[in-house]
């Protein structure tokens, strides 16, 4: 996944910072590079490469401010080659999760009517006679939107598509199944992508054959960690203050300074190896940190 690293800070809006990986402008040198035949002036090909810019940007809000809706936190936007990330910490619910996800790709659905109908005019008022510049440019916009929203709804981790797969599986799988799902499904989506790859011979799509073949990956070797944190005995006497789970029993914290693994709830968050004290501590659940004093009893 791309990071801030490398990437240009260009605003902050609703307190989410977006930032632009050097990758995305790649897309710019393609729209501008081999997409200048479509129409009679390189100024078109700006406007639609903004246009581009801004569907993606709007998905990848629809994304933050749904994760804030369902009391998750939000943290940066990255543009890049192969579209957008919003990188979003949702609680570990399956409702949560899903609606987190799809929000994005609904951002899309409600522009097709939007487009749709400014398509329709330019197809009434015969455009392509008169503004043939204009009617090429929103046709082409809204097949990119179009485009764009099939592409995200691919029932292949980590897409949408295979997130959202994911999280209706979590409700009768559980989580770590549910992942373990989803990422097989990936890579069964991944086989047919790599030969389409070979039959094309896209440069394009064995990039993102790789991107997907990484994120599979990862994907599955979470999905057998949390598999085995799920069958390690649990503490009674406290849950995590943000997914209500109780911690698991053992030492499986690793101190930060020397290396170590201890219990952190054992020793109150200092290491029995180094005494290094530690403030926060991560729940292996759903990865949020707290002070052990936060960390509430089941019954509250």
């Amino acid at each position: 996944m791309p990071t801030t690293k490398g990437s240009f800070k260009i605003f902050r809006l609703f307190g989410i910072t977006v930032y632009v990986h050097w990758m995305w402008f790649l897309a710019a040198v393609y729209s501008f590079q081999y997409r200048t035949h479509v129409y009679s002036s390189l100024v078109w090909n700006v406007v639609e490469y903004l246009s581009l810019f801004a569907i993606v940007l709007t998905h990848e809000f629809g994304h933050q401010l749904a994760c804030r809706q369902v009391g998750g936190k939000t943290h940066d936007i990255v543009l890049w080659l192969l579209g957008g990330v919003a990188y979003v910490s949702p609680p570990q619910r399956p409702g949560a999760q899903l609606w987190s996800i799809a929000a994005g790709p609904l951002v899309n659905v409600v522009l097709i009517p939007v487009f749709s109908v400014l398509v329709s005019v330019s197809s009434h008022l015969e455009w392509y006679n008169s503004h043939p510049d204009l009617y090429d440019y929103l046709h082409n916009v809204w097949w990119m939107n179009i485009g764009l929203l099939i592409f995200n709804l691919m029932p292949i981790y980590p897409l949408d598509g295979g997130q959202i797969l994911r999280s209706l599986l979590w409700y009768p799988f559980g989580r770590a199944n549910s992942l373990f799902a989803a990422s097989i499904i990936g890579f069964i989506g991944l086989t047919l992508l790599i030969i389409l790859v070979i039959v094309d011979q896209s440069l394009w799509l064995g990039f993102i054959a790789v991107f997907i073949a990484m994120n599979c990956w990862n994907g599955f070797k979470q999905a057998r960690a949390l598999a085995k944190i799920a069958k390690i005995p649990r503490r009674a006497d406290c849950a995590c203050p943000s997914c209500k789970t109780a911690p698991p029993l053992g030492e499986l914290w690793r101190c930060g300074k020397c290396g170590q693994a201890f219990d952190t709830f054992l020793t109150q968050g200092i290491c029995p190896h180094c005494t290094a004290q530690f403030n926060l501590t991560q729940c292996l659940d759903c990865g949020e940190r707290f002070a052990i004093s936060e960390w509430e009893s089941p019954q509250s």
